[in-house]
């Protein structure tokens, strides 16, 4: 990816400016894309409104975008040019209101979204209609595009099979065309598999660009920077010196009214094969040899092929009840709108895996991600091992708390590390201290979605950060027999009640091996999410 970039501009427009020992903090890119198209289907949808909308407003407030870059809105539903422009508009005017909203900047800067909106244009069309498509291609021109299915996952294939029969995959001479596909990519080994060989059948693997916003997000970026910059790090990064590592992704909300998408779904698919599998592949993941897309994809891969498939006595599963999450009653999931009443979808999993390689081999990777929990937090806990013996007299060495690294990805954002020191006075007492970095204290921030760097990187071409087909069917390929044991267990989840940490079997699945999970505390006043 691009870096030596200029600086950001604020949500008034003005640029932003060391200060205070702060720096500057940079956009996506250093250049304007090159022109094309953005076309995307789902037009009307959330997706589209809440993040794609201000992640390409925060691209052209930085002067990345190109002039002759337009966007292309596609959709079944009636509407024309104003019609859309003025959802999307109103939809941005509410990002002003809400300053725990996902993006939030206390005005819209009226020059930014009226050099994007004047850019964007609706074309009324059904993707399974070839002829529709193959009139949308002349909208399109013989210039670049790239085509982002902001749409139902079982529909991937089918607008890609089509798009293909329009001719609108096959790039003019000098031009690309490329497919932005958004997770979940597939339910499980089997359909991972089926997908990928279904896009792979219209399109080159190079023109795929299958992405997941968890790697959008500065905090995740970081650990690839901070692991491979600083030669303190990278010594300790193994198993002599790690305990184990905790991956946590959890979250206040239930699932609110989207019961009908969470009820085939649960936590193992929605989070673990994408989401917490980015996380651990920064974590874990060799050296590549460049960051280049295929040096670092190809590093991802040889991770997750060293994980060992994880068995049902690896794994815990629950589902929450009603109870009480900071200051508000939630229903339990059962009783939610779209829920079957005696459902067995997970709303919360827990993982134990192992990697066998000569860096982790004896190390636990312990993976967890739930709704309606104590705290919303997504961070890595990296344990380091205890002092091998204590020169402190009255301070026995399995009293002293191990060494800490944790990265924190949200709500705070930056890096923790935990070590112990003197406390202040004649005696030799020891008290576990903290170091912090936070990003709001070092950098400029401005207002982004985690989704400015992915599309900046696909106008460009730049594929490291997107996944691909070998990458998804093996992290299937770890979680498949789980998913396989649950379906043959009529047993169904651990329940657990809202509010709380989770189901007790996780806390039991750490203690067999003499461990237990780092507190859920977010330090951070933030909204439930």
């Amino acid at each position: 990816m691009a870096d030596d970039v200029k600086p950001a501009a604020t949500s008034d427009g003005a640029v932003a400016t060391q200060d205070h020992g702060q720096h500057t903090a940079q956009p996506a890119g250093k250049t304007p894309a090159p022109p094309g198209t953005l076309v995307i289907f789902g037009a009307h949808g959330d997706l589209t409104k809440r993040l794609l909308t201000p992640s390409l407003y925060n691209l052209t407030g930085a002067g990345l975008l190109d002039p002759d870059f337009k966007v292309i809105g596609v959709d079944r539903v009636d509407a024309d040019d104003a019609a859309w422009r003025k959802e999307l508009s109103d939809t941005m005017q509410e990002f002003t209101k809400d300053p725990h909203a996902e993006f939030y900047t206390p005005k819209i800067n009226e020059e930014w979204w009226g050099s994007l909106s004047n850019r964007m244009s609706y074309f009324k069309a059904d993707f399974t209609d070839v002829e529709q498509l193959k009139a949308l291609g002349e909208k399109i021109g013989d210039g670049n595009a790239v085509f982002y299915l902001a749409v139902a996952a079982r529909f991937f294939a089918t607008v890609a099979e089509n798009l293909s029969k329009a001719g609108l995959t096959r790039a003019p001479e000098g031009k690309y065309r490329r497919l932005v596909v958004e997770k979940p990519f597939g339910a499980d080994l089997d359909s991972s598999k089926k997908l990928n060989a279904q896009l792979l059948s219209v399109l080159d693997e190079s023109q795929i660009y299958r992405i997941d916003h968890f790697l959008g997000k500065e905090t995740v970026q970081n650990i690839l920077a901070s692991r491979f910059s600083n030669i303190t790090v990278e010594p300790l990064w193994n198993r002599f010196y790690i305990d184990h590592v905790e991956i946590t992704a959890a979250e206040t909300v239930g699932v609110e009214q989207r019961g009908a998408f969470y009820e085939p779904t649960g936590a193992l698919r929605d989070m673990v094969p994408n989401h917490l599998f980015q996380l651990l592949a920064m974590v874990a993941m060799e050296p590549p040899s460049s960051f280049s897309a295929e040096a670092v994809r190809s590093a991802k891969e040889a991770l997750y092929e060293s994980i060992r498939p994880c068995t049902k006595d690896d794994a815990v599963r629950g589902q929450y009840t009603a109870g009480r999450v900071h200051d508000r009653d939630v229903t339990g999931y059962r009783q939610s709108n779209g829920v079957a009443p005696t459902s067995n979808t997970e709303t919360y999993v827990a993982l134990r895996l192992h990697i066998d390689n000569w860096r982790w081999s004896g190390v636990p990777f312990y993976l967890r991600t739930g709704k309606c929990m104590t705290d919303r937090l997504t961070e890595v806990v990296v344990q380091f091992k205890r002092a091998p013996i204590s020169i402190f007299r009255d301070e026995p060495v399995d009293e002293l708390p191990p060494n800490q690294l944790i990265l924190n990805i949200q709500p705070e954002q930056g890096m923790t590390m935990r070590l112990n020191a003197k406390i202040p006075g004649a005696a030799m007492d020891l008290a576990p201290v903290e170091m912090k970095f936070r990003y709001e204290d070092a950098f400029n921030l401005t207002p982004n979605v985690g989704y400015e760097t992915l599309i900046y990187d696909c106008l460009i071409g730049d594929a490291t950060l997107f996944q691909r087909a070998d990458n998804i069917d093996a992290a299937w390929a770890v979680v498949d027999p789980v998913l396989k044991a649950w379906e043959a267990d009529p047993s169904g989840p651990e329940l657990y009640e809202a509010g709380s940490a989770g189901p007790a079997g996780a806390d039991r699945l750490l203690a067999a091996d003499g461990r237990a999970w780092a507190p859920l505390v977010n330090r951070t006043p933030d909204k439930v999410g």
